[in-house]
C-alpha cells in the first residue's frame, strides 16, 4: 500500500509545483500543517496521524489543488481504505483515580478573598454609619 501512496503523493507534489506553490502558501490556505502535506507527497502520511484525519487531509488537499480526488479514490481504493485503530486500554486499579486539576487545591483562595474583602466592606460601612450619626 506505501507505493500507491506514494504515487497519489507524487500526483499532489506534481500538481502543487505545476500551479508554482509552497507547502507553506498551502498550510496557510488550508490550515493543514506543512509537515503533513509533505508527508501527503512522500506517501507517509499514515505513520503521522489516524487514518480518518490522513483522508480528510487528502480530500481537503485535492480539493484545494483542484484534483479529482473521487477518481482518486476509485482508482485507489487501497490507499484510501481506512484500517480500524486497535486502541490499548489497561483496566486495573489505576484507572479509576481522580486525577488533580492544575490549580490543585488553591480554587478556595479566590473565594476566600471576596469573602474577606466583602465582609471588610461591611465593617468600614458600618464604622462610617456610626461616625456620620446614621446609626
Amino acid at each position: 500500500m506505501s507505493e500507491e501512496l506514494k504515487r497519489v503523493g507524487d500526483v499532489f507534489k506534481q500538481k502543487r509545483t505545476e500551479m508554482n506553490l509552497s507547502l507553506k502558501e498551502i498550510e496557510n490556505s488550508t490550515s493543514i500543517r506543512s509537515a503533513y502535506l509533505e508527508a501527503i507527497e512522500e506517501g507517509q502520511i499514515g505513520e503521522y496521524i489516524s487514518g480518518v484525519y490522513a483522508l480528510g487531509f487528502m480530500k481537503q488537499y485535492a480539493q484545494f489543488l483542484g484534483l479529482d480526488i473521487d477518481g482518486m479514490i476509485r482508482d485507489n481504493p487501497a490507499t484510501f481504505r481506512m484500517q480500524p485503530e486497535k486502541h490499548e486500554f489497561n483496566y486495573g486499579i489505576g484507572t479509576l483515580e481522580a486525577r488533580g486539576s492544575m490549580g490543585g487545591g488553591v480554587k478556595w483562595l479566590p473565594n476566600l478573598i471576596w469573602a474577606g474583602a466583602a465582609a471588610l466592606l461591611l465593617v468600614a460601612a458600618w464604622y462610617l454609619a456610626k461616625f456620620l450619626g446614621i446609626i
